[in-house]
């Protein structure tokens, strides 16, 4: 459903300060040539959803009349009841109604000439249906069915000491999901500091949807701090309200209207600027709405079961608000709340629906948020084409999933440095590391907080007390040496992978622990991946054939004894149902028997030193079911995008710069061209100074207001100036920008202006011989004696002895990237 219908009115706001600001389906009728031939026919278009998607019992509806019928002569029913009276005409000549009272499943409605009708001088016009089908406000539409234990944490949410929603709904008597107290009169109830009931509290049910009831109020800014405060009436504003300049001028009070509620089991938010005077009670009065709408998404890694925390900075981004722009966020699309992204797409359908149907169609929809937030950007907009309709994705991967393939690796290639081959000198130098790792390492890292310098010489000490190898730091360094795998990813596998591991402390008694949870990201999204025959969810992570080291190989920083040496011993993870408890870091205390920061406990390893550890070949049914299910993004995306990311490098940060290129290189692989993606750096050396965000909302402003009045043209056709591949200083100032600044990335070219100043690293499978933009599951694979004989291994012409090691390391052949993913489905091939 696309939501961009009108031409824009560009208004750009003044200089605004480098801080960061944080369609459906329609009986149309038919061309002019047609008319001629018979009746003009009448059109009917759901604006705020797709028809098979409606959700809560009401959908924004729009009746287009034919020039030859006017339109007060048209009547709407809805499965044979009159619902006319629910429709207003607009200044564009159609009819615009909220329906409502639609029943769970398919309804029926008709727009047709009212019976008074054809008049004199009124030619009649073919009446329309269009079939709706309407799901439950809590869902699903289309994900299966939902995660149960849920946490429900509506009765913690809170803002300035007010509640944003309370307890949750009383669905059922059978004790089935969370308790719910009687109230007193002013809403309060015997509570424990997670807002549950303590057990001298009055139970009256309890709530297993985690339903909460929709409250709508006011908040302004307040000049005393610039924070948010409760108003209780709209039309008495306190002495310290601030004042905001709207985009197109007008300075009014810094008052919002603030809708909360659940939808699709999460809390949601909509929240845009409100005139003195807004009846809370009605539907917003929309005349200080820029006609934008900002989807803001949120990060972090967590694995469900949880209806997931608020945050009012993304909630209420003042630096949004004040210029008008209606802002849509839900506890759905926080990344940290759970990484099932077609639940995630899903709630973002509906709570936009809700948007629509309170404020009317926009002019366009922006999407805003980093890392996790980033990912739901790209995602989205692949699976639901018009959910947004331009991206400003911040410290951004192509997706989460192919993620796990290169991530997975850094444990068992760091154990293999520090323990299995721990005499080995080499593996002392963290560029050497790099060289095999692919993610940055230094002896020296920087802008580590003095926790983070403690946490990681706490462990390496450990390290070096139990015998393990310890790489050599900089002297100058108040940190040890480290990999991105550390400070970066830390931790990130067995949540992932380890069903019984997850980050206790996020997740509250009623879900810990619970007969059936399997607390894995493929566990999380079982709806998707199904179970294998253990009944744990399939798992399509994959190291058969992978050499790895193989450009080290290639460039002489290791030798091919270390090469052999490594593949054979580097093993890979266990099938799920053998999967243990942690050790230490993450579970005990420390002893040289618990102490495992690699979970080496949880790997294949080889049994002798001698006999290569096995590998393991991913489930080909589960990587067939991410591409089809849309979690892996493969490129395909057709509006405008400015990507946008501090350097952090430096700080060996997660949010590793090759990512926002692999972004790129699928889209590539689908259009021929990303002409449509803008990525900008800018430098956080020695610290994160000025974002570029703001600007970004400039450019996307006038690059939609191009796009709006000269489609024709094209997404790429209609980029303005500014949109363009650009670098800037740490304080702000453009370093370089226009084609060519970042040659050298995914060309052999040499390297453009940005590329020189900002060096972006690689990923353990890329230095293995795959792909820049990764997302290969499973590699096609070919004898090793093939590899041999196309020169695969450089300037190392194995002997016999070492063809024959080779071939014992890899039985079934070596990856041959020059092929696609084994697992893709061939449909979905670009």
């Amino acid at each position: 459903m696309s939501t961009t219908r009108r031409r824009l009115s560009l208004v750009l706001p003044g200089a605004l300060a480098l801080s960061l600001l944080a369609g459906g389906v329609s009986a149309a009728s038919p061309p002019p040539s047609a008319a001629a031939a018979g009746p003009r026919a009448i059109g009917i278009e759901v604006l705020s959803s797709a028809p098979d998607q409606v959700t809560g019992g009401d959908a924004l509806v729009e009746v287009t009349a034919p020039h030859t019928l006017p339109p007060e002569d048209v009547r709407v029913s809805l499965d044979g009841q009159d619902v006319t009276a629910a429709f207003d005409l607009t200044a564009d000549g159609t009819l615009v109604g909220l329906v409502d009272g639609l029943e769970l499943g398919t309804s029926r409605l008709r727009a047709e000439a009212a019976p008074a009708a054809p008049r004199p001088g009124v030619s009649r016009a073919r009446p329309a249906t269009l079939t709706l089908t309407n799901h439950p406000k809590e869902g699903p539409v289309f994900s299966g069915p939902q995660q149960q234990p849920f946490v429900c944490t509506t009765a913690r949410a809170t803002h300035a000491g007010q509640l944003l929603l309370g307890q949750p709904l009383v669905d059922n008597q059978d004790g089935q999901g969370i308790p719910v107290a009687l109230e007193g009169e002013d809403g309060s109830y015997p509570r424990d500091g997670r807002g549950y009931p303590t057990d001298d509290a009055e139970i009256v049910g309890w709530s297993a949807s985690c339903a909460a009831q929709t409250r709508t109020g006011y908040v302004y800014r307040s000049t005393t701090d610039g924070s948010f405060r409760w108003l209780a009436d709209p039309a008495a504003l306190p002495a310290d309200v601030a004042q905001t300049t709207t985009m197109d001028g007008q300075q009014v009070p810094f008052v919002v209207r603030w809708e909360r509620g659940t939808i699709n089991r999460f809390i949601y938010s909509i929240a845009a600027l409100a005139p003195v005077g807004d009846d809370p009670g009605s539907r917003p009065d929309p005349s200080l709405w820029n006609r934008r709408l900002v989807f803001s998404f949120q990060g972090g890694v967590a694995i469900g079961h949880t209806q997931g925390t608020t945050s009012t900075d993304a909630m209420l981004p003042p630096d949004l608000l004040g210029l008008g722009y209606g802002v849509m966020w839900s506890s759905g699309n926080r990344t940290s709340t759970h990484y099932n992204l077609q639940v995630g797409g899903e709630t973002a359908l509906m709570v936009k629906e809700r948007a629509v149907e309170a404020y009317g169609v926009p002019d366009y929809t922006v999407a805003v948020g980093g890392s996790g937030g980033a990912i739901q950007q790209y995602v989205y907009a692949q699976n639901h084409p018009g959910i947004i309709d331009a991206a400003i994705p911040q410290y951004s991967y192509p997706d989460m999933v192919s993620q796990i393939i290169h991530v997975a690796d850094c444990e068992l290639l760091e154990h293999y440095f520090d323990a299995t081959d721990r005499d080995n000198q080499k593996w002392k130098d963290p560029e050497v590391r790099q060289a095999v790792i692919g993610l940055n390492g230094t002896a020296h890292p920087k802008n580590l907080s003095a926790g983070e310098v403690a946490q990681w010489t706490g462990l390496y000490q450990l390290m070096a007390a139990f015998g393990y190898q310890v790489m050599d730091k900089d002297p100058a360094s108040p940190a040890p040496a480290l990999m991105e795998c550390k400070p970066g990813w830390f931790g990130l596998t067995p949540l992932a992978l380890n069903p019984t591991f997850t980050d206790v402390q996020d997740l509250d008694k009623l879900a810990q622990g619970a007969d059936g949870v399997e607390w894995t990201h493929w566990g999380d999204l079982v709806n998707i991946y199904g179970t294998d025959d253990d009944g744990f969810a399939r798992v399509p992570w994959d190291n058969v054939g992978v050499q790895y080291g193989l450009q080290a190989l290639q460039d002489g920083v290791i030798t091919p004894e270390e090469f052999l040496d490594l593949n054979a011993q580097v093993g890979s993870w266990k099938p799920t149902r053998d999967l243990v408890t942690e050790g230490f870091p993450f579970v005990g205390s420390p002893s040289p028997q618990t102490f495992d920061p690699w979970s080496s406990r949880n790997m294949h390893l080889s049994p002798d030193g001698t006999t290569p550890a096995a590998r393991r070949s991913g489930d080909l049914a589960a990587i067939g079911a991410l591409y089809e299910s849309g979690m892996q993004f493969r490129g395909d995306i057709d509006i405008p995008v400015i990507d946008v990311r501090h350097y952090l490098e430096d700080e060996l940060d997660m949010h590793n710069t090759q990512q926002s290129f692999a972004v790129r290189q699928r889209m590539v692989n689908v259009d021929g061209d990303a002409d449509n993606q803008v990525i900008w750096f800018m430098d956080a050396r020695p610290t994160v100074a000025a974002d570029p965000t703001p600007l970004a909302f400039r450019v996307i402003d006038e690059w939609m207001a191009n796009i709006a009045s000269e489609p024709e043209l094209g997404v790429a056709g209609n980029k303005p100036a500014m949109a363009v591949d650009a670098c800037f200083t740490t304080e702000g100032d453009l370093l370089a920008s226009g084609p060519g600044v970042w040659d050298g990335i995914l060309d052999d070219g040499a390297p453009g202006a940005c590329t020189e100043q900002f060096p972006v690293y690689s990923s353990s499978r890329r230095v293995a011989g795959g792909p820049y933009e990764g997302g290969v599951w499973k590699c096609a694979l070919q004898p090793v004696a093939r590899a041999v004989n196309q020169g695969l291994y450089g300037d190392w012409q194995p002997t016999r002895a070492e063809q024959r090691r080779l071939q014992e390391i890899f039985p079934s052949g070596v990856c041959d990237y020059s092929k696609p993913d084994q697992g893709r489905p061939r449909h979905l091939a670009p």
